[in-house]
């Protein structure tokens, strides 16, 4: 297989996909739930699909939820990626495009006590080349007559890094992450949701088989040595999102997430969603994100010479840039009253299509008389999610 160079972004594929899009899913997707009620069983399949800046993830997802009695619920997760990448690092580098799956097993139990819901979950994602476990403990309680809901996480998860072209090669990452949240009934109409999140990350950091480039001397060409990252990292997130609802069954939303991390990233994502209910149980939603970050400490598109610092990084998504992102999505009810001993089902198919524009990472396709004069590289990707949940 050839060498990895690049950074895939890919709704799901946790391993590839950078620290705002993956923090802004975690954050967000809990708004409406209440800690004193079990969800209700269900099944889910998914297909996704990512296409973009040279790289095409797509695959399946399986989810099942069932509850045992009144008190607990277990729910188990299949989900594969099967990515095809020739992106621009790969491209640049020399090496050959590159196809690979990444299989993902993920299971956990919730136990309801009074208002309060306990959960327990354990997830293993595995590649040719890496191998990732991630176990978790969460708590949410319900107070003051259901309106405030207060929740706290932790997960602990310990990767190891390998190397196809060196098959000595293996280094471990360690990771922790700390959540919490609450979510509070302003109105009967207004939901309100803030929530902090900490990672500290331990270890080998960074990609085997990426390089920086460097001024050869005379500075008329350049060449490559390997990334050198830190082998510790701590960042936070808070997030602030409310939900307003319509007299006409409609809603709106808006979110707010700050980014900070200990390698001098600092970043900033605003999302607004608006949701319509259509005629004959269709629901039409729409939304808008924009994202912004500057660069690492230790990021450079070209350092002056090799070895300049004690860290190198060209990972585009540790530069700075920006991106904005359209999506919509169209829902329908296709079993409202039951059906046997189905009781109702939805299918969903949503659409995001996402500009990148990077302010100091280069387009080396390009040959230019002098390095560094390359234009700046810019891309769109499109990701597309179908999916059916049924309730039971």
């Amino acid at each position: 297989m050839a060498p990895r160079v690049g950074t895939v972004v890919a709704v799901g594929v946790t391993r590839h996909i950078p620290a705002w899009l993956v923090g802004t899913a975690l954050l967000c997707c809990s708004l409406a739930v209440l800690a004193g009620v079990l969800p209700d069983d269900r099944a889910d399949a998914l297909y996704h699909s990512y296409d973009g800046g040279g790289v095409e993830i797509t695959g399946p997802s399986l989810m099942v939820l069932k509850k045992l009695g009144q008190n607990v619920a277990v729910n188990g997760n299949y989900y594969v990626d099967s990515i095809s990448s020739a992106s621009i690092d790969v491209v640049t580098s020399g090496a050959s495009a590159y196809s690979e799956d990444r299989i993902e097993f993920s299971g956990g139990v919730d136990y309801l006590h009074g208002n309060s819901i306990m959960s327990l979950s354990f997830t293993n994602s595995s590649e040719d080349d890496y191998e990732a476990n991630t176990a978790g403990f969460g708590i949410s309680m319900d107070m003051f007559g259901n309106m405030t809901t207060v929740s706290m996480g932790y997960s602990r998860g310990w990767d190891t890094v390998m190397n196809n072209l060196d098959s000595t090669f293996s280094r471990d990452a360690d990771r922790q992450n700390y959540k919490l949240g609450l979510t509070q009934v302003v109105t009967k109409d207004m939901l309100l949701e803030l929530n902090y999140e900490g990672i500290t990350d331990e270890g080998f950091l960074n990609n085997p088989y990426r390089s920086v480039r460097y001024l050869d001397p005379g500075g008329d060409s350049y060449s490559y040595e390997s990334e050198i990252y830190p082998n510790t990292r701590t960042s936070n997130a808070v997030a602030i999102r409310s939900i307003y609802y319509l007299p006409y069954r409609a809603a709106v939303s808006g979110e707010y997430r700050f980014f900070d991390d200990t390698w001098g990233i600092d970043a900033h994502n605003l999302k607004f969603v608006y949701t319509h209910p259509l005629q004959g149980g269709w629901l039409l939603e729409g939304n808008y994100r924009y994202y912004t970050q500057n660069a690492a400490d230790f990021y450079s598109d070209l350092f002056p010479f090799q070895g300049a610092q004690n860290f190198l990084a060209r990972d585009k998504e540790l530069s700075t840039f920006s991106s904005h992102t359209i999506g919509f999505k169209l829902s329908y009810d296709f079993i409202k009253n039951g059906w046997r001993s189905i009781d109702k089902g939805k299918i969903n198919l949503a659409w995001d299509h996402i500009l990148f524009d990077y302010d100091d990472f280069r387009d080396l396709r390009v040959v230019t008389p002098a390095p560094g004069d390359e234009p700046l590289y810019s891309f769109s990707a499109d990701v597309v999610q179908l999916y059916v949940s049924i309730w039971f």
